[in-house]
């Protein structure tokens, strides 16, 4: 079997896996797993992974991990929620500031961002390492958010906010509409842009292309930047769906998105995936997921069982990556 075989047999690995899934499932819970409502329902629930995991894979794709993005949904929701519920006083100045919808979710897009862009600053600027400085800020975006928010959810957000979690389209509800146009953009951004094809050249080869003239730093700063934002789009859906901004929320959300990730086929290593694939990794794990529920399997193993799950695709990885 030639390279290009070869490739193309890893590439139909998550879809033949996806396919195998469903189809078991389909055998053992016809009367339920097949209906309309239960498909629609897993769509919407891989939502917010689909929005975690375009970030994630542009992350892996440099060779570089994020382990604070649950963190960073749970404060970027939370913040939305608290300026739209309640404002924001600027003792200071006697200022005290009321807030749309609309720019509540711009206030929490802007500090899923700037979390990001710190953990950027971190890596390229004091060369720590991604999985301690990203750790540092699963910590420190838990911590900013229970300070927030004084360890209590806030609730009753109204429905023009309301509308992105839970609002409906053609049909079709608006986080699965927000994730399929994310998939769109950054599938063209990862492969028809400076930016994209910078990341995959420094995730294949770093030094190569920094003696290309690329600024490596650049790009990191600007892939985990990106990451954050999309990890506060994640954090407004489920803040929106809920009506609630819980501090707690996004607690090993960090699990599915790499498990989403590798699953799809994005290497470890860097340089190597593809935000498509990424998507098939995340119906996998929503597959999955749905389908232990309705096959009754307690929830404690249904963690049991991603956690294999994510170490057979990692095992996997490792594998290919020798053989190539």
């Amino acid at each position: 079997m030639n390279a290009n075989s070869r490739e193309l047999l890893k590439r139909l690995q998550p879809l033949a896996a996806l396919a195998l899934i469903m189809v078991a499932l389909s055998l053992m819970r016809p009367e339920i797993f097949l209906t309309i409502g239960n498909l629609r329902n897993i769509l919407l629930q891989i939502s917010v992974n689909v929005c975690l995991s375009i970030g994630m894979t542009l992350v892996i794709l440099t060779g570089g991990i994020d382990l604070s993005v649950g963190s960073i949904l749970a404060f970027a929701g939370a913040v939305a929620a608290g300026l739209l519920k309640d404002g924001l006083t600027l003792t200071f100045f006697g200022v005290a500031l009321q807030f749309t919808p609309f720019g509540a979710i711009v206030a929490g897009l802007i500090v899923g961002f700037a979390l990001g862009w710190f953990n950027g600053i971190v890596i390229t600027r004091l060369k720590v390492p991604p999985f301690i400085a990203t750790l540092g800020m699963l910590a420190i975006a838990r911590g900013l958010t229970m300070l927030w928010t004084d360890g209590h959810p806030i609730t009753n957000l109204g429905p023009v906010f309301g509308f992105i979690g839970m609002g409906i389209w053609l049909g079709v509800p608006m986080p699965v509409w927000i994730s399929v146009a994310l998939v769109l953009l950054f599938y063209v951004v990862s492969r028809n842009t400076t930016l994209g094809r910078y990341i995959y050249a420094v995730g294949g080869n770093e030094k190569a292309t920094a003696y290309s003239g690329v600024n490596i730093n650049r790009v990191k700063l600007w892939t985990y930047a990106l990451g954050g934002l999309l990890a506060a789009v994640a954090g407004l859906i489920i803040t929106a769906r809920l009506d609630t901004a819980d501090p707690k929320v996004g607690n090993g959300y960090e699990l599915d998105s790499i498990a989403a990730v590798v699953i799809g086929g994005t290497s470890l290593s860097g340089g190597r995936g593809s935000i498509f694939l990424t998507v098939i990794g995340c119906l996998i794990i929503g597959v999955l997921n749905n389908g232990l529920s309705v096959l009754n399997v307690p929830a404690y193993w249904q963690l049991v069982i991603k956690g294999l799950v994510l170490v057979a695709a990692v095992a996997a990885d490792r594998i290919g990556a020798k053989e190539n």
